[in-house]
């Protein structure tokens, strides 16, 4: 940022220095040529003689100290901003699903209350499941008992090595039969994986549900994710730990501040944008998931500047998408270019495209001579 500042200044000092130049060269003609015009044959040392006086006076005059003006260079943060439109994610989100099929027995949480890591959610009738449970629990302690008897005659000598070997592999055959019993009972518990929020639930106490029916979906909002994009030409100013503020129509007037988080190494082959995803605090809550979702915007040309509008997608037609919300019959809407980043830009209009059905399209406009809207395709009058 320093070096724009230097080379600001250096700029200014040749404009300066260039121009006193220009009138120190202006003010020497005169003095040459100040004697009266000599007719032919007049005597040329005598106004040669003239001319160099009034040189030696003038000099003079202009010995003294010449009056200028100066700044003191110093350093200045200058901070660049970078404009685009995204979307606010959960920082983590899932969707609940049984991975077997049984019957509501408990639903364990109000819809949208706050929930804690390893709260039951839903419970499934598990009254067969504990049975086996208890069953193979049963068989395991008699195979254990049994083991201990053999070992003992085996000690003795009483029974051979094999037989004690069979007692052995029984006790691990129903250990594992055990440990299957528990983990068939434990997935009739469906508990929250983390610390969230709770949807609405779509079922009911007594309802059978498959496995993969969805349930409820559990959100941690404490942070939030931002997901945008940006020119490729930004690749090489961002990076991790960056200012990012963030506002939104549903808060108008707020601002929520928070740093990039991760930048996707790979760039979007098709609209050659950069994908940042960004972090927000938001312990009060005043952020929701999906804020930016349904929120498109378009460029509209004012004069000589570019105003964002939000609008609405309505009818989808041979290419054509109609535009419904703050724009009417007669905007100029930008349609091409990937320049415009901000509210208020100017902008230079190079090529208009007639509306839909009214004569052929105006010369294709050079690339980078203007600006694109951001998530909004071209716009279709309103029938």
């Amino acid at each position: 940022m320093g070096k724009h500042k230097v080379l600001l200044i250096a700029v200014v000092g040749l404009l300066v220095a260039g121009t006193v130049a220009f009138f120190v060269q202006r003010g020497t003609t005169p003095a040459t040529l100040a004697g009266k015009a000599s007719a032919p044959g007049a005597d040329a040392k005598g106004t040669n003689a003239k001319a160099a006086g009034a040189g030696k006076g003038e000099a003079k005059k202009g010995a003294g100290p010449v009056p200028v003006e100066v700044v003191t260079l110093a350093p200045q943060r200058v901070a660049e901003e970078l404009q685009a439109v995204g979307t606010m994610r959960s920082n983590q989100s899932v969707q609940l699903r049984p991975e077997v099929t049984g019957r509501v027995a408990v639903i364990g949480f109000r819809d949208g209350a706050l929930v804690k890591q390893g709260q039951l959610l839903v419970g499934l009738d598990a009254s067969l499941n504990e049975a086996e449970v208890a069953q193979a629990r049963a068989e395991l302690d008699l195979a254990r008992a049994n083991l201990k008897r053999t070992a003992d005659l085996a000690s003795k000598n009483f029974v051979s090595s094999s037989a004690q070997d069979t007692a052995q592999s029984n006790v691990t055959v129903l250990e594992a039969r055990l440990q299957l019993a528990e983990a068939r009972l434990a997935k009739m518990r469906i508990a929250a994986p983390f610390d969230g929020v709770v949807g609405i639930r779509t079922v009911s106490v007594g309802d059978v549900v498959r496995d993969g029916t969805d349930l409820v979906n559990i959100e941690d909002i404490r942070r939030l994710k931002v997901d945008f994009r940006l020119p490729e030409r930004s690749f090489t100013k961002l990076k991790p730990g960056l200012a990012v503020e963030v506002t939104t129509d549903a808060l108008a007037g707020s601002t929520f501040r928070g740093q990039i988080e991760a930048i996707n190494p790979r760039l979007d082959a098709a609209g050659r944008s950069l994908e940042v995803r960004a972090e927000l605090p938001n312990a009060d809550g005043r952020l929701r998931p999906g804020m930016f979702g349904d929120s498109f915007l378009v460029y509209r040309v004012d004069g000589e500047v570019a105003r964002r509008v939000p609008v609405r997608l309505g009818v989808r037609r041979d290419g054509l998408v109609e535009l419904l919300g703050e724009v009417k019959a007669g905007d100029r809407i930008v349609t091409a270019g990937v320049r415009v980043q901000r509210d208020g830009q100017p902008v230079r209009v190079v090529s208009t495209v007639p509306a839909p059905g009214q004569g052929a399209a105006a010369p294709a406009v050079k690339p980078g001579d203007a600006a694109a809207p951001k998530s909004s395709p071209p716009p279709a009058a309103k029938s």
